[in-house]
C-alpha cells in the first residue's frame, strides 16, 4: 500500500477536498418583463396613408424578422454604399474590436491563475569567503574539490580566506489552490466584462449605421429645403420685378415695392443658414465614412430616391431585452457585480499557497546535478486575516452595494428601452397623420397662391395679397419636406430601437461564421 510522504501537508489535502467550493451568489439572468405590449392600446393600427412621397401606410408584423442591414429597406444604393464604406473606414469599429480583444486577453490572463507558476533560475557567482567564516564554507564538492578556509601555518593565528566559483540552478513551482472560488469568481467577472465589450461592438455597428442614415436623411431634407428656398427667392424676385414695372406705370404703390423688397431680403436671408447646415452635414457624412473633410464622397441623397417600407417588424416585449445591446451590456454589468461579491466574500476566508523548488549547486557547472549537489523544498502555507481595521468587510459591503446599484441600473435600462420603442411607435403614427395634414395644407396653399396670382394679374387683388399667399405656400412646402423626412427617420429609429438585428451581423456582412440569434431570457 502506498503511503503519503511525510512532507505532504495536511493543508494541501484540505485544499483538494474543498476545491469545488465557490463563495458568493450564483448569477441568474433577470426575468424578462411581463408586458404584453409597448402601449396601453391592445393593438396598433396601421398608420395613415397619404398620396405622394413617403405617404405609404405602415403596419406592424410581429412575425417579421429583424435584419441587420435594415437600411436596405429604403432601396437607396447611396445609403448602402456609404454604410459599407463607414464599416470599413470609421475608426470606432476597430476601436471596439480592439477593446473586445483586450477583454478576451484579460480573461485568458485571469484563467492562467488556475495553473501552477513554473520558473527556472541560474545564478553563477565568484566568491571570497572570509577566514573568520570558515565554518560556513561549501566544503567538499562532488568532484573532490575542497572549498574551505585555512589556518595560517606560521606567524599570527588566523584563518585565510577561500576563493571559489559557485553555480546554482533551480526549478521553482508555485500554486495557489482556488479553495473558495476566488479565482473562479474573478474569471466569471472578466468574462462578463468580455461580453460587455462584445455587445459594445455590436452597438457600435448599429449606432454607426443609424448615424449614417440620419445624416443622409438630413442631407436629403436640406437639399429639398434649399431647392424650395431657391424657388421662393426666384418667385420673390419675379414679383419684385413686376411691382417695380407697375410702380413706374402708376399701377402699384411704393409701399408695395418696399414690402416685396423686404420679403425678398428675408427669403435670401434664410438661404445661408441652410447652406451652412448642408455643408456641415456633408462634413459629418465624410467623417462617418472615415474620411477627412477634403476627401469628398460620391454619394448624394435626395428624398425622391428613398422608399418607405410599408411592413415593419415589431418584436415581442419578451424578446426586446435579448435584442437590445444596451440591455445586454447592463445585464453583463450586473453579472460582473454579482461575481465581485463572491470575490469579496472569499477574500475574507483562509488563503492557501503551495510553493516548492528543486535544483543543484556546485563549484563547477557540470557538477550541479551530481552527487551531493541536489536540494529541494516543499512548503505549504495557510493564512487567515484576523484584524485589518474592517478593510475586507468594507470591501464586501461595497461589492454588495455595487450589485444593488447594477440591478437598479439594469432595470433603468430596460425601462428606457421599452420607452424608446413606445416613443418610436407613437412617432410613426403621429408623423403619418402630420404628413397627411402637411400634404393637404401644401396642396391648399399652392392652389390659393395660384388663384391669388391670377386674380392679381387681372386686378382683383393687390400685390400684398399675392405676397401673403406666396409666404403661406412657401411655409407649407417646407413643412411638407420636414414631414416626409420625419417618416423616414421614424422608420430608421424603430429598427434601431428594436436592437438593429445585431445577431445577424456576420451573416449580413458575408463573414465566415454566422452569429446565433439571442436566446430567450430565463429566470
Amino acid at each position: 500500500m502506498l503511503r503519503r510522504p511525510s512532507f505532504f501537508p495536511n493543508s494541501l489535502l484540505l485544499a483538494i477536498i474543498l476545491g469545488g467550493c465557490t463563495m458568493g451568489p450564483d448569477f441568474q439572468r433577470p426575468q424578462a418583463p411581463t408586458a404584453n405590449g409597448y402601449t396601453p392600446q391592445e393593438k396598433l393600427e396601421a398608420s395613415a396613408a397619404t398620396p405622394g412621397l413617403a405617404g405609404e401606410s405602415q403596419h406592424f408584423d410581429v412575425q417579421k424578422d429583424l435584419p441587420f442591414d435594415w437600411w436596405t429597406m429604403f432601396h437607396s444604393k447611396d445609403i448602402n454604399d456609404l454604410i459599407e464604406l463607414a464599416f470599413k473606414n470609421n475608426p470606432t469599429i476597430p476601436a471596439a474590436q480592439a477593446a473586445l480583444a483586450q477583454a478576451q486577453s484579460m480573461t485568458v490572463a485571469q484563467e492562467g491563475f488556475f495553473f501552477p507558476t513554473v520558473g527556472v533560475s541560474y545564478m553563477p557567482s565568484r566568491n571570497k569567503l572570509a577566514g573568520n567564516m570558515g565554518g560556513n564554507s561549501p566544503g567538499i564538492q562532488g568532484n573532490g574539490q575542497v572549498i574551505q578556509t585555512y589556518s595560517n601555518p606560521a606567524g599570527p593565528i588566523y584563518n585565510g580566506p577561500a576563493y571559489y566559483n559557485f553555480h546554482t540552478a533551480q526549478l521553482m513551482v508555485g500554486y495557489t489552490p482556488d479553495v473558495f472560488g476566488t479565482n473562479r469568481r474573478q474569471v466569471e467577472s472578466m468574462k462578463a466584462q468580455e461580453e460587455q465589450q462584445r455587445y459594445q461592438l455590436e452597438a457600435t455597428y448599429i449606432t454607426l449605421a443609424s448615424n449614417v442614415v440620419a445624416a443622409a436623411l438630413q442631407e436629403a431634407s436640406l437639399r429639398a429645403q434649399l431647392e424650395a428656398t431657391h424657388r421662393i427667392i426666384d418667385a420673390n424676385r419675379e414679383m419684385l420685378t413686376i411691382l417695380r414695372d407697375q410702380a413706374r406705370l402708376g399701377y402699384a404703390m411704393d409701399i408695395d415695392v418696399a414690402n416685396q423688397e423686404t420679403a425678398l431680403a428675408q427669403a435670401e436671408q434664410s438661404l445661408p443658414p441652410l447652406e451652412k447646415a448642408f455643408e456641415q452635414t456633408r462634413d459629418l457624412l465624410r467623417a462617418l465614412a472615415g474620411q477627412l473633410p477634403n476627401q469628398d464622397i460620391p454619394q448624394k441623397f435626395e428624398l425622391a430616391s428613398l422608399h418607405l417600407p410599408s411592413s415593419l417588424p415589431l418584436s415581442l416585449p419578451s424578446q426586446l431585452v435579448d435584442q437590445r445591446p444596451d440591455v445586454r451590456m447592463a445585464e453583463e454589468q450586473l453579472h460582473y457585480a454579482s461575481a465581485q461579491v463572491g470575490v469579496a466574500v472569499s477574500n475574507r476566508l483562509p488563503q492557501f499557497t503551495i510553493f516548492g523548488f528543486i535544483g543543484g549547486e556546485a563549484s563547477t557547472f557540470n557538477q550541479m546535478f551530481h552527487n551531493g549537489a541536489g536540494f529541494f523544498s516543499l512548503i505549504g502555507d495557510v493564512s487567515q486575516t484576523l484584524f485589518d481595521g474592517g478593510t475586507l468587510s468594507a470591501h464586501q459591503t461595497a461589492a454588495e452595494a455595487a450589485l444593488r446599484e447594477a440591478a437598479a441600473q439594469y432595470r433603468t435600462t430596460v425601462i428606457g428601452a421599452f420607452q424608446n420603442v413606445a416613443d418610436t411607435l407613437h412617432a410613426i403614427e403621429a408623423d403619418a397623420r402630420t404628413l397627411k395634414a402637411a400634404s393637404e395644407t401644401e396642396r391648399a396653399a399652392r392652389r390659393a397662391y395660384d388663384l391669388t396670382r391670377q386674380q392679381r394679374e387681372v386686378g382683383y387683388v393687390n400685390a400684398q395679397a399675392e405676397l401673403t399667399a406666396l409666404i403661406n405656400f412657401q411655409q407649407a412646402e417646407l413643412a411638407l419636406v420636414q414631414a416626409r423626412v420625419n417618416r423616414f427617420g421614424d422608420t430608421a429609429a424603430l429598427y434601431q430601437a428594436l436592437g438593429g438585428g445585431w445577431w445577424k451581423r456576420k451573416e449580413a456582412l458575408s463573414e465566415n461564421t454566422p452569429s446565433s440569434p439571442p436566446q430567450p431570457s430565463t429566470p
